[in-house]
């Protein structure tokens, strides 16, 4: 009804401050297209604000992402999802979030979870006078890969929670050397096992790095 009275005075603009939060989850996707037609009917500027980062990405032309009350990065959902500026806004878009892993460059290796592996050449031009230094690696979950061949950071883990979703599995994995857990989102033809032991690629381009002290990004050469 809000809403209703506020189309009625043709404003330019329609300031939405968490709207779908009181409803339930099957009203709040019909509700959410609802809002998104509308936006595209009306052609008028809405400012939406949301804790919720599928409504920001679903909905967004645009978002800014804020934290403690700092502007963290302003862009499309592609851009945010593709190119995180730093280690919170990789945490926030994306559903399951990103995994992280703490790892230490030396020379040309990462070395991490009790492995070493080559840091991929699309970031050597950034780090090539790092010395020894901490980075945090960043991989979104249904970006690994289970047992694929691809070129990256190969990592044997152990299933040890396996949520169904009908075409696709989300898995809790455990690896040793990190504390808490790993998740994977696989085909669901995979009928992984909790207890299995698997071994998950993470694409040499897939990979995020976050400097260990700032949690800036470190750019990738194009």
């Amino acid at each position: 009804m809000a809403l209703g009275r506020a189309i009625v005075r043709e404003p330019s603009v329609f300031l939405m401050d968490e709207p779908l939060s009181n409803l339930d989850a099957k009203l709040r996707v019909q509700t959410r297209a609802e809002i998104a037609r509308l936006h595209q009917r009306m052609g008028t500027t809405f400012v939406y604000v949301t804790h919720d980062q599928v409504e920001a990405m679903t909905m967004g032309s645009r978002i800014a992402v804020m934290n403690t009350g700092d502007l963290q990065q302003v862009g499309t959902p592609q851009t945010l999802y593709d190119h995180p500026r730093n280690h919170f806004v990789a945490g926030f878009i994306g559903s399951p979030s990103m995994n992280f892993a703490s790892l230490e460059i030396d020379g040309d290796r990462l070395k991490g979870w009790g492995f070493e592996f080559p840091l991929p050449s699309r970031f050597r031009g950034s780090l090539a006078s790092a010395g020894s230094r901490r980075l945090t690696a960043g991989f979104r979950p249904e970006h690994l890969e289970l047992g694929g061949t691809s070129e990256g950071l190969a990592i044997r883990a152990k299933a040890d929670v396996v949520e169904y979703l009908g075409n696709e599995e989300l898995l809790h994995v455990t690896v040793p050397g990190h504390d808490g857990d790993v998740i994977a989102v696989v085909s669901a033809t995979h009928q992984v096992r909790p207890g299995d032991i698997l071994d998950l690629v993470v694409p040499a381009g897939r990979l995020h790095l976050f400097d260990g002290e700032t949690g800036d990004a470190i750019v990738a050469a194009a």
